[in-house]
């Protein structure tokens, strides 16, 4: 993997990326497939995107085969953890907590998703007594 930054993904790219974290290694005509319902993505936009992102340093591809595999040059939690630290000092001037707020209150979370910040609370919580 190139060590340059890696860029902010656009709205169009996240959707790709998402398929790339979902399905791995992917061919362009796989990602088209993946995006057409949801977003009505034709071949040759999913084509030239992949192709800017290759730039960016947001996908890597594998051109060995006839069909170019691309895949994502980071996991997700790192681009989310990007995304979110930009969100949190450009919005919510560095407090996670109105960033939290904010976001419990727009969408209901499910029981799962509040157990799983409970436990991470608990968890936050207890390094705090060392």
């Amino acid at each position: 993997m190139n060590h340059r930054k890696i860029q902010k993904p656009t709205e169009a790219e996240l959707a790709i990326l998402r398929v790339l974290w979902q399905r791995g290694p992917s061919t362009v005509r796989a990602v088209t497939d993946a995006l057409q319902a949801e977003r009505g993505t034709g071949y040759t936009t999913a084509l030239k995107l992949l192709q800017i992102m290759t730039e960016k340093g947001l996908v890597v591809r594998n051109d060995s085969a006839r069909s170019h595999v691309y895949q994502a040059s980071v996991p997700a939690e790192t681009t989310q953890r990007q995304l979110v630290d930009d969100l949190l000092d450009k919005v919510f001037g560095g407090s996670a907590g109105q960033l939290v707020v904010q976001a419990l209150s727009a969408e209901r979370a499910s029981p799962e998703e509040l157990a799983e910040i409970r436990q991470l609370l608990d968890r936050l919580e207890n390094r705090g007594d060392q």
